[in-house]
């Protein structure tokens, strides 16, 4: 950091003689506040890219990201599914604090709009804060105006502009809200949603199959919209509709707009993909892109975004001022619902990689992720093992920007910045892992707690087949020498269970 200041000011020197202190003071400061951008992927397993292991489909951004940055391979979401992964990212804030779960598409905001933030922390350092994409953190106090002003959300809880998915593609309304207006709503065709009885005329997909671009469960059978099925029922609104196809090139615009708006002061972008979340519907572009069928498809239209996104970064000579991190938001998932012939054209790609388990699981799979941290000059090329947590961001990242917080404020959000630029191989000594039941991780040992005998293995659970990690029985697994998690070695060390269980305990207890 003082390097980059020491040769830019030599360099102002010699061009055109010394600058005013004023001037020196401001170069610095961008300097010392990088721009900070997430690409948070959507059930993006640990193999799914290429630096990871994937099989059947080429991600070279990625990949480039990685052999230029830090690759950290044992780095976590903070649940294996994506509402309580958000909540916790964007608030530092162990999920189950507040109950979070896979909401509803007309649940209200998720975040109480007192509760302290991430893009209101790094607003306290002057940055500018956008999010663009899937949002699945609720809107509004409830009952949801859609054709009115829909708030709260995320403008009230820090963030400068949206432009958002309202919940996910699966689930209605299916339009774009762009800060508290949906777009291109026609007054005159208002929009009505439903989570319990149909309403509208739009056909459903349990009683029109023939309708359908591919086969739907029950749960993803209502409303048709773009010759898809989604959960819920919604009528209006056709003028604002949004087109799966479109998301990469409509959601780019948004994100390329906000960058260029925001290129002289500090800014932070929350890329929120939908990618590759179900409905998998990739642009025409990429179709055939991969030997997988569209989930494959989706994982190279994945790279092509984030590729549009760095080449504007470079276009505008922001790169080695841009601090990047690329992640997803938990493990795989290949049948969520929809017959899109994901398992069957897998082939011998392992989405997971050597990891059991996937979304929803407290397996491995369903929070070890692909981390990559890039940032020109200040991360060299590395391979990390350290230990580290999404939930961790919001100390690590406000650290970076100096703003001075409280520990309340960051709540269960610990700095592991050093761990995160790669100048550290140290990591968390514990960090949970939130699923259907809790787990814990120190650096060579895995904990699972117990659940009741009815809880054990839910119906829908099986529908998905994913391993969701729950037992009768307290299972430990060495993931140093065993990180498969194939060998349950509760019984031969009742001292590590004790120890890990009550580790357990006290985050569970404590009132953060």
């Amino acid at each position: 950091m003082q390097y980059r200041y020491i040769k830019t000011f030599i360099l102002l020197a010699v061009v055109g003689g010394l600058v005013s202190c004023q001037e020196q003071v401001q170069k610095r400061t961008i300097v010392e506040k990088p721009n900070i951008v997430i690409f948070y992927v959507d059930d993006l397993g640990y193999g799914d890219v290429g630096c990871y292991g994937a099989k059947g489909v080429q991600t070279p951004v990625v990949d480039r990201l990685a052999a230029q940055g830090l690759r950290m391979t044992d780095a976590h979401s903070g649940a294996s599914t994506c509402t309580p992964s958000r909540y916790s990212l964007l608030t530092g804030r162990y999920a189950f604090r507040n109950q979070a779960a896979v909401l509803p598409g007309d649940a209200p905001l998720l975040i109480d709009t007192a509760q302290m933030t991430l893009p209101k922390l790094l607003g306290r350092a002057g940055y500018r804060s956008a999010v663009v994409g899937k949002w699945h953190l609720g809107l509004g106090n409830g009952n949801i105006d859609w054709n009115g002003s829909v708030s709260p959300g995320p403008l009230e809880i820090g963030f400068d502009y949206s432009y958002l998915l309202p919940a996910t593609g699966d689930r209605v309304p299916t339009v774009y809200l762009e800060n508290h207006e949906v777009v291109n709503l026609d007054p005159n065709d208002p929009i009505s949603v439903s989570y319990g009885a149909p309403i509208g005329d739009r056909p459903l997909g349990y009683e029109h199959p023939e309708l359908l671009r591919y086969g739907a469960d029950r749960q993803h059978g209502e409303t048709i919209v773009n010759g898809i099925s989604r959960i819920g029922y919604m009528a209006g609104g056709e003028e604002a509709l949004w087109v799966d196809e479109e998301f990469p090139e409509v959601l780019n615009q948004k994100a390329i707009n906000f960058i260029q708006e925001s290129k002289d002061d500090p800014f932070f972008l929350f890329y929120s993909f939908h990618d590759i979340h179900v409905p998998r519907l990739p642009n025409e572009q990429f179709q055939g892109a991969s030997t997988m069928g569209v989930r494959g498809d989706a994982i190279a239209q994945m790279d092509w975004t984030v590729g549009q996104i760095l080449n504007e970064i470079e276009r505008l000579g922001l790169a080695e001022n841009t601090l990047v991190i690329f992640t997803s938001d938990n493990g795989p998932v290949l049948n969520d619902g929809y017959d899109d012939q994901a398992v069957e054209l897998l082939g011998d790609h392992l989405p997971g990689g050597i990891y059991r388990g996937g979304k929803y699981s407290a397996f491995e799979a369903g929070t070890r992720v692909p981390t990559i941290v890039y940032w020109p000059g200040q991360v060299q090329p590395a391979v990390s093992e350290a230990l580290f947590t999404q939930v961790d961001l919001m100390a690590s990242l406000s650290a970076l920007a100096g703003v001075q917080a409280t520990d309340s404020e960051l709540s269960d959000s610990r700095n592991q910045l050093e761990a995160m630029l790669g100048r550290s191989a140290q990591g968390r000594k514990y960090m949970l892992e939130e699923a259907y039941t809790m787990a814990i991780r120190s650096k060579d040992w895995k904990y699972i707690a117990p659940v009741p005998a009815d809880k054990a293995y839910p119906a829908w659970l099986k529908d998905k087949d994913v391993e969701g990690g729950m037992d009768t029985i307290p299972q430990l697994y060495h993931v140093a020498n065993d990180p498969s998690e194939q060998v349950n070695v509760a019984a031969q060390n009742p001292e590590v269970v004790a120890e890990l269980t009550n580790e357990l305990n006290e985050i569970l207890k404590d009132n953060i």
